[in-house]
């Protein structure tokens, strides 16, 4: 079996995913992928059966031409920002080869989705023959598209649950509780990263708060966060140091304005965090029920935010063990296992 990826900014998630293609189904994965104009500095790993290509490198006829050379069974291709990309894969539909596109966009009713809906029937759907959503706010959107039940896949975005895995951060809220809240991501305001300095300032001032911030990450508001009392920053950090810096802190935050999906959520609720999101993170649909593992705040208030916070400092510590159960049971709803099999569902199907 041989899976053709048209990526643009190739994330490290995607890594287990492709691991789990070479290992289980004996899969050969050849990855185009964006190397230039990045926004995030990612280089991917060596990993066994996968061999990657730079977009920069290839025309859209010489796209085709290497697609040729590949000759894949099935094609993933991460949007229809790219017109070589899309040059391929019209050919190869024509050919009979599923193409399924990635969808992590939720559906929010916006002018410029109503207007797409109209046009990506008649227009975007000659590219493709599948959609691979994130969750239920992903599902709308690709309905809205065109796209029938039987040409839509689920899972398409999971955490590394072998890594952020509960049992490689083992804190026992009941004699246990780290006073500090949690923050990983971008410090940026499409994620919040200002209500969240708000509402701490709020939470210290107005509650007396005694528990610390912990901030880690990278950005245009670093500055926000520098010289803070009781606020720590980390730099962006890989997997295992992640999992050391979750050991200090007991809730994990994510106050985005607009957050598509949100792989963090994720990962933090696999180690077992209870959590405090806003009412724009796309993934609590799947990984986040309030008052079961944590706590929602809306419209994007830091008053509203401070008053979550205070609140989970006085949450007795067996109620927070609960939460963190809860958060472990809810992240496994999607596993790299799952992503992977909805994937390949549609080659299997093809065959019956």
């Amino acid at each position: 079996m041989k899976i053709l990826y048209l990526y643009s900014e190739l994330i490290g998630y995607q890594i287990p995913i492709f691991q789990t293609f070479v290992n289980t189904y004996k899969a050969e994965i050849h990855v185009v992928n964006w190397d230039k104009k990045k926004i995030k500095p990612y280089i991917p790993p060596e990993v066994r059966g996968v061999t990657y290509y730079k977009r920069s490198e290839y025309s859209k006829k010489e796209l085709l031409i290497l697609t040729k050379k590949i000759g894949p069974d099935i094609v993933y291709i991460s949007g229809w920002m790219d017109r070589g990309y899309l040059y391929v894969t019209k050919q190869l539909k024509r050919n009979g080869i599923p193409v399924v596109t990635a969808f992590d966009d939720m559906w929010v009713r916006s002018f410029r989705q109503v207007i797409g809906s109209f046009i990506f029937p008649f227009y975007f759907k000659k590219f493709f023959t599948h959609a691979w959503v994130a969750g239920a706010y992903q599902y709308e959107f690709a309905r809205r598209l065109g796209f029938n039940n039987n040409e839509i896949i689920f899972d398409m975005l999971s955490a590394d649950t072998k890594v952020f895995n509960s049992k490689n951060r083992q804190l026992d809220y009941l004699n246990n509780t780290p006073k500090a809240f949690l923050y990983v991501g971008n410090f940026r305001k499409v994620k919040g990263f200002d209500i969240l300095i708000k509402a701490f300032n709020i939470y210290k001032k107005k509650y007396s708060g005694c528990w610390k911030l912990i901030c880690v990450g990278n950005g245009e508001l670093l500055e926000i966060a520098k010289n803070q009392e009781q606020v720590e920053v980390f730099p962006f950090s890989k997997s295992e140091k992640l999992i050391e810096i979750s050991k200090l802190a007991s809730v994990f935050i994510l106050p985005s304005r607009h957050d598509q999906w949100g792989v963090v959520v994720h990962e933090f609720a696999s180690l077992g965090m209870p959590l405090i999101l806003s009412e724009h993170v796309g993934s609590r649909s799947t990984f986040f029920i309030d008052n079961f593992n944590g706590l929602m705040f809306y419209k994007n208030s830091p008053e509203e935010l401070a008053k979550k916070m205070f609140d989970f400092t006085k949450i007795h510590s067996d109620k927070l063990q609960e939460m963190s159960d809860n958060s472990i049971l809810l992240s496994k709803r999607i596993t790299i296992e799952s992503s992977s099999a909805n994937f390949i569902s549609i080659l299997k199907n093809k065959d019956t």
